[in-house]
């Protein structure tokens, strides 16, 4: 449980602090669902429920299509830049 709220933490924290590179902001997002996962498969394992695993998985399926989404818009913008 205190590995989700340090890795939600570290991810608004570097969300917050750079506004200027749209990977790390990516990055950032991405362990912030990561810290959400955590934390719903733990309750899950705790309260012996299915649903919130299910849930839980769900959560790391948006989250890694996000990541690649938004990986593939950057690389279309940067070719429309040819930077």
């Amino acid at each position: 449980m205190d590995l989700a709220l340090i890795l939600f933490g570290l991810g608004t924290v570097g969300f917050i602090f750079n506004r200027n590179n749209l990977i790390l902001m990516i990055i950032s997002i991405e362990i912030i669902l990561l810290s959400v996962s955590v934390m719903t498969l733990f309750f899950s394992w705790q309260f012996n429920d299915i649903l919130a695993e299910i849930f839980g998985l769900y959560i790391i399926a948006v989250a890694g299509a996000e990541s690649a989404i938004g990986l593939a818009i950057m690389i279309a913008y940067f070719k429309i830049r040819k930077v």
